[in-house]
């Protein structure tokens, strides 16, 4: 079943670290984010493969918005 991994702030995007179907382990950093002035990772909660991105660097999301999905 895919999961999706949701934003919890307005950001920013520095850098994407996976691309689709790379594995990924717990804890691996999916994007960089920065939000006044600060770099938040993003990590995987749980292992997988990632299905989808559905950001790129230097767009905008919102709170809720989906970064990526993984399986």
């Amino acid at each position: 079943m895919a999961e999706d991994v949701v934003a919890e702030i307005v950001a920013s995007v520095l850098e994407v670290l996976v691309t689709p179907g790379q594995q990924i382990e717990v804890g691996d950093t999916l994007v960089l984010l920065e939000s006044m002035k600060m770099e938040i990772p993003v990590l995987a909660e749980e292992p997988g493969t990632i299905a989808d991105l559905k950001v790129k660097v230097g767009d905008v999301i919102q709170a809720g918005d989906v970064i990526a999905t993984y399986r």
